[in-house]
């Protein structure tokens, strides 16, 4: 799954998260990454970030730089 892995996310990325509200929903929230707040190298549901609009959510894709 992209996003389940801390090496491949950066501040300064363009991502697509899923914010803790919209969970059942599954609607993404485009954003670039300000801080990984995910400290393991590995998450299944993926790398939780924030984003520098200040939305946290995990990572459900990765864009490109932003």
């Amino acid at each position: 799954m992209p996003g389940s892995e801390r090496k491949d996310i950066h501040a300064g990325l363009r991502v697509r998260i899923v914010l803790k509200k919209d969970q059942p929903t599954g609607r993404l929230t485009e954003g670039v990454v300000a801080d990984i707040l995910t400290n393991s190298a590995h998450h299944p549901h993926g790398i939780k970030v924030r984003l520098e609009s200040g939305e946290v959510g995990r990572v459900k894709e990765i864009l490109g730089e932003g």
